[in-house]
């Protein structure tokens, strides 16, 4: 035997997942055994665990045979050459992924709840399960990962026979794979205990998970020394409870709460890079939900700027209540209104205020009230926030600039771009500190 378990499978599996060094991962197991695997690597590295459905889509008179195979979010992955091959027309293509839909959707809400799926966009997607024999279900999660807008895609396994691995690593961008034995066989000879998951397990690993992701005894990597804790905290802000991640590096001298976009959550793979530079030029960072679960649906509460901005100085007045240092605002999008109608309020109180990619015309009601120092920054080919961003600035009277990174679009996705926003953020929040926290 080479594993007890599935857990101690999956604490073997950390370690090795762990040496990648991989920034922003989230998790996601197959259901059903690949998620107690899953559950031990989130421990592990302090991430986010969600479970990842994928359906194959079987040709009708040969369902064995796979022509895709489906995920949540609408992703269709088709093989082409088997479409021709067994000549499934539209109608049947549509007939059964209609079917394998309805159970994936049924299988979700057993897992998640009312819980929403953990975004993958932009972050690096490790795909887990308790073994892999062919290989298919992998890959065809591996692309589901990669459709959801994953930058990067992992497979983590405890063991696989050899060459299902060196297919995989055609699917992946890294496959970890602990163990390929010779005469494979299947999966379960290789576990001790290889009993069945049983759906509820899955369901009660993913709550316990979506409660405290990173639970007593995780280890977060910190390569570089400088992060402290890192907890999931719940702002309580407006009335309402907000979930948030916390980190606290040792003697920061001020706390920078970011405020999110429309359509992004404390997540945001952008603002979570921002929020590592930020850490490790010694400031606290809160990255937090504007909405709870459920508002993030309603349009009109994610373009409602006053309603964002009273939940952002209810947080602000939390971090001063808990923590005692000054606060900053970093703000994207529809969120850097939310920080300058913020700022604009006579008891505010912040220290500095920075815009990625913002609109503050949104908040050009309140521009003229706004006292915290305030820096702008826009990708120099985002031209119509970048006009605007200039529109709002003219009606400043606070300390303020705009600052263009050259040939960055919206998101700063382009190379360097990220790490130029992290650097004028960095060198205005502490060049705008009060004395008392120099």
């Amino acid at each position: 035997m080479l594993f007890v378990d599935r857990e101690s499978a999956g604490d073997q599996l950390a370690d090795a997942v762990l040496k990648l060094g991989l920034r922003d991962p989230v998790i996601l197991g197959l259901p059903r055994g690949g998620v107690p695997v899953a559950a031990r690597v989130a421990r592990a590295l302090g991430a986010p665990l969600d479970v990842i459905v994928v359906r194959k889509l079987g040709v009708p008179v040969q369902p064995e045979l796979g022509f895709g195979a489906i995920g949540e979010g609408g992703v269709r992955i088709l093989n082409e050459d088997v479409v021709r091959m067994a000549q499934v027309g539209q109608r049947q293509q549509a007939a059964v992924e209609e079917a394998e839909r309805s159970v994936l959707e049924r299988r979700l809400a057993q897992y998640r709840g009312h819980r929403s799926r953990v975004p993958v966009e932009g972050r690096t997607a490790v795909v887990v399960d308790d073994g892999v024999a062919t290989g298919s279900t992998a890959a065809a999660a591996c692309r589901v990962a990669r459709a959801q807008g994953a930058a990067r895609v992992v497979l983590a396994v405890p063991l696989a026979p050899a060459d299902s691995v060196a297919w995989l690593r055609q699917e992946a961008d890294d496959v970890v794979c602990l163990a390929s034995p010779g005469d494979f066989g299947s999966v379960g000879r290789w576990y001790q205990d290889f009993s069945q998951t049983s759906d509820e397990e899955v369901g009660a690993l993913l709550a316990e998970a979506a409660h405290d992701p990173t639970g007593p005894g995780s280890r977060t990597p910190d390569p570089e020394g400088t992060a402290g804790t890192d907890p999931e905290v719940v702002v309580r802000a407006a009335g309402v409870e907000l979930s948030g991640d916390l980190s606290l590096p040792h003697d920061a001298p001020a706390i920078v709460a970011f405020a999110h976009g429309s359509g992004s959550s404390r997540h945001s793979p952008r603002n979570r890079a921002v929020a590592e530079d930020l850490q490790r030029a010694g400031l606290g960072t809160l990255l937090f939900d504007l909405l709870t679960p459920g508002e993030d649906n309603d349009r009109e509460r994610v373009f409602d700027i006053p309603l964002l901005a009273g939940r952002l100085t209810g947080a602000i007045r939390w971090l001063r209540t808990e923590y005692g240092l000054p606060v900053c605002c970093f703000g994207a999008s529809t969120g850097a209104a939310a920080a300058l109608t913020t700022a604009a309020e006579p008891e505010a109180d912040i220290a500095a205020v920075v815009s990625r990619g913002g609109r503050p015309d949104l908040a050009a009601s309140w521009l003229a009230d706004v006292r915290a120092p305030t820096l702008l920054i826009v990708g120099g080919r985002d031209t119509l926030v970048l006009e605007l961003n200039y529109q709002a600035a003219a009606l400043m009277a606070c300390e303020h600039r705009v600052e263009v990174v050259p040939g960055a679009t919206h998101l700063f996705e382009e190379p360097g771009a990220l790490e130029q926003v992290s650097s004028l953020a960095a060198d205005w929040f502490t060049g705008h500190l009060p004395s008392r926290a120099a």
